[in-house]
């Protein structure tokens, strides 16, 4: 078994693309493309197949990139706990978060002190962002509400309180509204199984408030332009606010309206000393 192959077969599994595998390993796409062709010729198996899009696993393929990704897992551990001996001089760190607010200042003090770590963020929702970790897609997460598991090592970051977010022209800028104002009130909201928006829906519920939710959008960004049109009032958690002068932020007032930012790896992975920097750095963000 040539593992040269395997690893070329790893890094676009996991990238999706000969050409960012070939980045991801320092080496041409041709060598790539060369290495998994004499992988299915030499065991005559289809793993991959291209798409107009992407490259897609067959189900074959995704039954071995199960198996290399743990594999080569094990291997950058070695590679990071050897790289530990060069003070973060080099490294690669694999990070997902579920909103790029409070992820990216801790990615620039990361950068700042060990410049030549190469980082590689992976945004998505809730839901994304604990199964990258889980599944071992990435070393470290930053995410929202996490219920604790044995397998996680989880610390806290920062608490946020769910907002309004209306025009700037609206009569309640610069005001605090109890979150029975909001009974009744035409919204545009995230998705249902966004975590902003399940906060709110249990507020809501609890407080007896009926909101009339006459659009749902599946981005932040999309909520704010939908709001800037006057389309309905949304909501916004207070960490992942970017300011925008056509809109105000109203804080409502009313019990569960917060939510919990945690910073996670897997367990066995806390002892890597690229993520121990990362999560040292939340920590001190965290106390300052």
């Amino acid at each position: 078994m040539n593992l040269f192959q395997l690893r070329a077969f790893d890094a676009v599994a996991r990238e999706g693309s000969f050409t960012r595998a070939a980045i991801r390993l320092h080496i041409s796409q041709p060598a790539v493309t060369g290495h998994i062709k004499m992988l299915e010729e030499h065991y005559q198996i289809k793993l991959l197949r291209r798409t107009a899009k992407r490259v897609e696993l067959t189900h074959e393929g995704g039954q071995l990139a199960t198996i290399t990704r743990a594999m080569f897992s094990l291997v950058e551990e070695a590679q990071n706990l050897l790289e530990a001996n060069q003070q973060l001089l080099t490294g690669r760190l694999e990070v997902a978060a579920d909103g790029p607010h409070l992820v990216m200042p801790l990615i620039a003090s990361l950068r700042a002190l060990y410049p030549g770590v190469v980082v590689n963020l992976r945004l998505g929702n809730a839901q994304e962002t604990l199964a990258a970790l889980l599944c071992e897609h990435v070393d470290v997460a930053v995410m929202t509400d996490v219920e604790p598991r044995k397998e996680l090592r989880l610390q806290a970051m920062c608490v946020s309180q769910i907002c309004a977010l209306v025009p700037i022209a609206h009569q309640w800028v610069g005001k605090r509204i109890g979150i029975e104002q909001l009974d009744q009130q035409i919204m545009v909201l995230r998705e249902p199984d966004s975590v902003t928006r399940r906060t709110f829906n249990r507020a809501c519920e609890h407080s007896g408030v009926k909101p009339r939710v006459l659009l749902e959008l599946d981005s932040r960004e999309a909520v704010s332009e939908a709001v800037a049109e006057d389309l309905g009032i949304g909501i916004v958690s207070s960490a992942e606010y970017s300011h925008d002068p056509r809109l105000g932020v109203v804080t409502i007032v009313g019990d569960g309206l917060t939510n919990q930012h945690m910073i996670g790896c897997l367990e066995r992975r806390s002892q890597s000393r690229l993520v121990e920097a990362f999560m040292e750095l939340a920590n001190t963000k965290q106390g300052a």
